[in-house]
């Protein structure tokens, strides 16, 4: 069925008319991207051009979706609102609770027992403010979207990094924190600084053991974890019409990991043929009614150069398959090179785990080219060396692929069959392991392989490939195995070699399922009660966070200064943890321990001003709220990169810091600080980053005349008495200053409502 038509429909009726506009106010030709951003301004049709880059624009996104471990704060925020109802179409997913043990229903009847305090809360809360409910088990939230609510042009947010995956239809999703996505719920515009556009264009076509995920393992090599901060990322050409809509998708979710804010494809006849094999054949009715407006002009796509900030040339005839990693998802490894990386960097070659789904690789097309590798294993006598698991994006493609039989060849090869949930993607895994302490390696076909992302071991070295390429591995149990070239070893001594995968990119018999686990809100949600017991563990409602109090910043204590790559892993860890994700004070006690303190080399144990012991970083940070003591946290390079959660900006403002101070931040995490009331701040220097002492008294001057575009100043105080003092820049524009001065964003939200 296809959800909101009528919304659909109103989008597209303005789209000739927003155009139209948009080509008057700048004067040119047009990418995809700026159609839909300027087809999606609050304030109607365009009276003028926006600077990329530099320009902060109020949005107005069509719809918002929510993961189960984000949206509990999203709507624990958005009670404080006041309003009866959700302004646009809104979706929860419960997807990131369900923990990987055993198999797929025993995990999920734990998953329901365990967490059924907070399932219900968020069943009821969608229910009585308009929501639609995904129960646990649907699916993950960005294949779920994909296959029901993603189209063509439109505009959404998502709490979750990887809401980009609804690019693979055309639409620009863009991954928020919950306080955004208040923001859009209660009808607010949404504002987002007008992004810088890098271009891709695709020639040829994939063959082969290459796939659609070695397009964005190859970009992911060339922009590096942070080059696609501030940009979105707009691919096209005859290649990029060459993709499946999910290979697509595939490409714009792991997007995520460049920093970009989110990537794209321009409507075409793959993405017409998904919205039709998904039973929306209205809105690929209507799509088609404008579908010169859904994707970028011949005149842009002609001269990139002349209308993309960047502009980068990939050869999907000349593309290898890749393997990165370790450690980060842009260290990448073309297959006939990465045999010799992992000796020369003495990697452990023989592999532990394969591991194959989650949202960003769990397609129809992506199961049935990774059954072709595993048939063949079966037909050849070959038996798996490493374990093998798999983990289906939705109820749909579970229900669709285990009807045609691939479930099966996967149980044949030994292969355990994982909840439709994001599992180990998350860190939602307790992994069967004889050693923790053992260097071991393990590879997936997931976005992230951060250290301890996957089993919380900083021992795993986590790679990450194509689906087809991780059963071949897994089939092997051998890193410096090539699937390309290298033959293997039967049961019966023989040497064979594995065929080309083959793959389906649409089920011949289309897709079924018998319950996909969708709720609808009631009509009317008034007489619907929210509760939340007091003395829960697991949920708690939040109180206002305190103005700003209109004074500088003195007398602050250093609580840590994390020394290199601090991702939102590190400042709020998932895992176990993500059963506190609707309580803040209990949540609390993970933060920054996962960041390595500068001074002595070791996770969570900073130095207590008070004692002048050593202890963990939560205790500390509270020991200085008790004593009324207020704090700074100083960090690396793109401080707060991965994932979207808000907590680990909401944690340190709830336990008292007062400011972020850092070489550069990741685009969610600033904006995330930002909506909380939170002071983030960059070095002028990137060297004085060095100046920062263990033993520092700190002060920040020069926010009682705070203004857009105008430095602060940091004071250092050493303990041997002397000082030293630096500018530091902010990007806070008229909007957000208020926000800081209002204690978050939400306080002036709840200003409005009551007036």
């Amino acid at each position: 069925m296809a959800f909101d038509l009528d919304m659909i429909k109103k989008v597209y009726d303005r789209y000739s008319t927003r155009i139209d506009a948009a080509r008057k106010a700048t004067g040119k030709p047009l990418t995809l991207t700026e159609k839909i951003l300027y087809a999606h301004l609050s304030e109607g049709n365009a009276q003028k051009a926006f600077e990329r880059g530099t320009d902060y624009v109020d949005f107005a996104p069509d719809r918002v979706a929510m993961q189960d471990a984000t949206a509990q704060m999203a709507l624990l925020q958005f009670m404080q609102a006041g309003r009866p109802k959700v302004a646009v179409p809104s979706t929860v997913h419960c997807d990131h609770l369900i923990q990987a043990k055993i198999g797929a229903e025993a995990d999920l009847s734990t998953a329901k027992d365990v967490n059924k305090e907070v399932y219900d809360f968020l069943a009821s809360v969608s229910n009585k403010y308009g929501i639609g409910f995904w129960k646990p088990g649907a699916g993950i939230i960005h294949q779920v979207v994909l296959e029901n609510y993603a189209f063509p042009g439109g505009m959404m947010i998502g709490t979750d990094s990887h809401t980009p995956n609804a690019g693979g239809l055309g639409m620009v999703a863009i991954g928020v924190g919950g306080a955004d996505a208040c923001d859009v719920m209660a009808g607010l515009p949404w504002e987002l600084k007008f992004p810088k556009l890098i271009g891709v264009k695709l020639t040829g076509k994939l063959s082969g053991w290459t796939s659609a995920k070695d397009v964005i393992l190859r970009v992911a090599g060339i922009l590096t974890v942070k080059g696609g901060t501030g940009c979105i990322v707009e691919y096209f050409g005859d290649g990029a019409r060459s993709l499946s809509a999910t290979g697509k998708g595939t490409i714009c979710n792991m997007g995520a990991e460049i920093g970009a804010t989110t990537s794209i494809f321009g409507y075409d006849e793959k993405q017409e043929i998904y919205l039709r094999g998904t039973k929306r054949a209205e809105i690929a009715d209507a799509a088609n009614a404008i579908k010169q407006h859904l994707t970028g002009d011949d005149e842009v796509y002609a001269n990139p150069e002349k209308y993309f900030d960047q502009v980068i040339e990939i050869n999907l005839d000349e593309l290898e398959p890749h393997v990165n990693g370790p450690f980060t998802p842009d260290l990448a490894w073309p297959i006939s090179k990465f045999a010799a990386a992992v000796r020369e960097n003495n990697w452990p070659v023989r592999l532990e785990v394969g591991l194959i789904g989650s949202c960003t690789n769990s397609s129809y097309e992506d199961i049935t080219r990774s059954a072709s590798i595993a048939k063949q294993a079966i037909d050849k006598n070959l038996k798996s060396k490493a374990e093998f698991t798999i983990t289906p994006g939705s109820e749909q493609v579970r229900f669709t692929v285990e009807r045609d039989g691939y479930l099966d060849t996967f149980a044949q090869m030994g292969g355990v069959v994982l909840a439709n949930a994001c599992g180990p993607c998350i860190g939602q895994w307790a992994r069967h392991t004889d050693d923790p302490t053992r260097k071991n390696s393990i590879i997936t076909s997931f976005n992230r392989n951060f250290a301890k992302r996957q089993d919380g071991n900083p021992n795993t070295h986590a790679f990450v490939a194509s689906p087809e390429i991780v059963t071949a591995f897994a089939i092997a149990g051998d890193l410096t195995f090539n699937p390309l070239t290298d033959s293997l070893t039967n049961e019966d001594g023989q040497q064979v070699k594995l065929d080309e995968p083959q793959g389906i990119e649409m089920p011949v018999k289309g897709y079924a399922v018998d319950d996909a686990g969708y709720q609808a809100p009631a009509a009317d949600g008034s007489g619907v009660q929210v509760k939340v017991d007091p003395a829960s563990s697991r949920l708690q409602l939040l109180a206002p966070f305190a103005a700003w109090e209109g004074t500088n910043l003195t007398g602050l204590r250093l609580l840590i200064k994390a020394k290199g790559k601090c991702t939102t892993d590190h400042i709020s860890m998932a895992g176990p943890w993500l059963k506190f994700r609707g309580h803040l004070d209990n949540i609390s006690n993970n933060m920054l321990i996962g960041a390595i303190n500068y001074f002595n080399n070791t996770a969570d144990s900073v130095k207590n001003e008070l004692t002048g012991e050593y202890g963990p970083v939560p205790a500390t940070q509270r020991d200085y709220k008790a004593h009324g003591i207020g704090t700074i946290v100083v960090g690396d390079e793109n401080y707060g990169e991965g994932s979207s959660r808000e907590h680990a900006a909401m944690e340190p403002r709830h336990l008292g810091v007062r400011a972020i101070l850092v070489k550069s931040f990741a685009r969610i995490h600033e904006t995330n600080l930002k909506k909380q009331g939170m002071l983030g701040i960059t070095f002028a220097d990137s060297a004085d980053y060095e100046k920062i002492q263990e033993d520092d008294v700190i002060d920040i001057k020069g926010l009682t005349t705070f203004a857009p575009g105008h430095q602060l100043t940091v004071v250092l105080h050493h303990k041997d008495g002397s000082e030293e003092s630096f500018q530091v820049n902010h990007t806070y524009n008229a909007q957000q200053i208020e926000w800081f001065k209002a204690g978050g964003a939400l306080n002036i939200i709840r200003r409005q409502m009551a007036s």
